[in-house]
């Protein structure tokens, strides 16, 4: 894997890794820190709002609740961000392997972007 990082040193030593933040969550996979994302493994009642309140998509509502963009979102799935954007349409069904990604790309499991 190829990672752009610094390696910062303590007395002569390496002490520190800095990279970009896609390149760590990439690096994490579902284990994305994030105050957003409860630890149990249930789904916000914040995301549940935004999807019943406005109409939205689990994929947005995580995706809002999250504060990502979907240019984000497209950059972690490695996909024009028009491709994504479809993904999260109300309408939309994307297949399994697809929300499987996004769950990944998210940080969260597949059980809590379905509902």
């Amino acid at each position: 894997m190829d990672i752009n990082h610094t390696i910062l040193e303590a007395n002569g030593e390496p002490a520190f890794v800095v990279l970009p933040y896609d390149e760590y969550v990439k690096l994490l996979g579902k284990a994305q820190p994030s105050g957003r994302i409860p630890a149990d493994g249930t789904t916000p009642h914040e995301v549940m709002r935004l999807s019943v309140n406005n109409g939205w998509s689990m994929i947005r509502s995580w995706r809002e609740h999250l504060g990502l963009t979907q240019a984000e979102m497209a950059r972690r799935l490695e996909i024009r961000q028009p491709s994504y954007a479809a993904m999260e349409a109300p309408d939309a069904k994307p297949k399994k392997a697809t929300r499987e990604r996004i769950a990944a790309a998210m940080g969260i499991s597949m059980e809590q972007l379905e509902f």
